[in-house]
């Protein structure tokens, strides 16, 4: 496909990138916290202080490493146009379509 014919296409903002993989992180290290939890005050005799170390540690380990990977996943993908016009298209397929089956029917009627 063509870009240049798209160089008009509205992308999102670095600033929009990075707070929305801040509020996606926000969510997803939430919930590595809940089941990192769970898994140590099931499966280990460890104090309750420990636990809440270990799983502080993994937590802010995930929030850094993914927030940055999910950036640069998110900034790569906003430059490329495949799959951004889908709806138009298919709506564009929709109407010839229909326009086929009434010249389709206009001819037997």
């Amino acid at each position: 496909m063509d870009n240049s014919k798209h160089h008009d296409i509205d992308k999102d903002s670095p600033s929009r990138s990075i707070l929305k993989a801040i509020s996606w992180r926000l969510i997803a290290s939430g919930s590595t916290f809940i089941i990192s939890f769970t898994i140590f005050t099931q499966t280990t005799e460890t104090a309750f202080k420990e636990i809440i170390g270990a799983v502080s540690l993994i937590t802010a380990v995930d929030i850094v490493a993914k927030l940055i990977l999910y950036y640069f996943h998110e900034r790569m993908w906003t430059n490329i146009v495949w799959g951004k016009y889908w709806r138009r298209q298919a709506a564009r397929r929709r109407v010839k379509r229909i326009n086929k089956l009434r010249k389709k029917h206009n001819e037997n009627s």
